[in-house]
């Protein structure tokens, strides 16, 4: 079922979470132990991260230096399709700009639609560590809304090659990202929200954010979208802080603020265990005041570890 149509069924605030597939080598039971605690909270979708390959040079016989291509977690489509085999359970896969041509990029979605994934998460995706910058294939799509449009070109029965004449259209829905405290390339938030609009405006259907700590500042988000002429359902994003370090890793990696007493509370935190009873907490209320607002669903962001979000499900759900 798309994601559109869970949340117009619904009748009260939607549960979803997102997982990571496992570094290469572990086995799926390492997703299955991840989803198993928080299947009885019945989430309405499980999105997949996608992780592209990156290169590393290493030192050769001779001293040359070879580039090398790795890629730590495979298995996107597989874990996608594992998921609704074994839970019933639509799959959210995210799908990146990086690293694919655009004639990969059709190839990963016919696959999709041969599995019965009627969902997408169209992202640009980051650079690899090895770059500075974002820089796309020469044959593949700049940016998310370019993503976008190729999508919904199949969505019309148009692909790649022309010659192909009629062709059977799919029926993909399609998540984006929005961001309450901006992208961190945007050079402010208003224009950040005019590249979400144009996201939408190519056919996204639904928007997920970023995750934030601030409600008030998901709140005015919401606010200039709609202001905007954006109406498609926009799910917060939250992740729980679990331990203390993250108060000042989490605002580098993901361009946020952490609200004064969330941080003053984990300064003064004795131990982990302490801030990750706070973190917790916080994102306790955090979730109750989104669902007053009337948040459509709310989306996890797990990182391969489940038991607090089970505990936030549970006082939440």
């Amino acid at each position: 079922m798309k994601v559109t149509e869970h949340i117009s069924k619904a009748k009260s605030t939607l549960f979803s979470f997102e997982i990571l597939p496992p570094i290469k080598g572990k086995s799926i039971d390492s997703i299955y132990q991840s989803i198993d605690p928080l299947i009885d909270f019945k989430p309405s979708f499980i999105n997949v991260t996608y992780h592209r390959e990156e290169y590393v040079y290493k030192k050769r016989t001779g001293g040359y230096l070879e580039k090398v291509f790795i890629r730590k977690r495979p298995g996107t489509v597989g874990i996608c399709a594992a998921i609704i085999n074994k839970y019933k359970t639509d799959a959210l896969p995210h799908l990146i700009c990086g690293g694919f041509s655009k004639e990969e990029t059709e190839n990963a979605l016919i696959d999709l639609q041969y599995l019965g994934i009627d969902n997408v998460l169209a992202l640009r995706g980051d650079p690899i560590k090895t770059e500075q910058v974002f820089i796309p294939e020469p044959d593949g799509n700049k940016y998310a809304v370019d993503l976008v449009k190729q999508i919904v070109e199949l969505n019309n029965g148009a692909y790649l090659d022309e010659e192909m004449g009629t062709a059977t259209p799919t029926e993909f829905c399609i998540g984006v990202a929005g961001y309450p405290e901006k992208h961190f390339e945007a050079p402010n938030l208003q224009i950040d929200l005019l590249n979400l609009k144009a996201k939408v405006d190519a056919g996204a259907d639904f928007v997920i954010t970023q995750l934030f700590y601030d409600n008030a500042k998901f709140f005015e988000f919401v606010k200039a979208a709609r202001e905007m002429g954006i109406q498609v359902p926009i799910i917060p994003g939250l992740k729980p802080m679990t331990l203390k370090k993250q108060t000042s890793i989490l605002p580098k990696i993901f361009s946020i603020d952490i609200p004064f007493d969330l941080a003053h509370a984990f300064s003064k935190a004795q131990s982990d265990e302490a801030a990750r009873e706070i973190g917790i907490e916080w994102s306790i209320n955090q979730s109750k005041e989104l669902i007053k607002f009337g948040v459509p669903c709310l989306h996890y962001y797990t990182m391969g570890k489940s038991e607090a979000v089970r505990q936030i499900a549970k006082a939440v759900f």
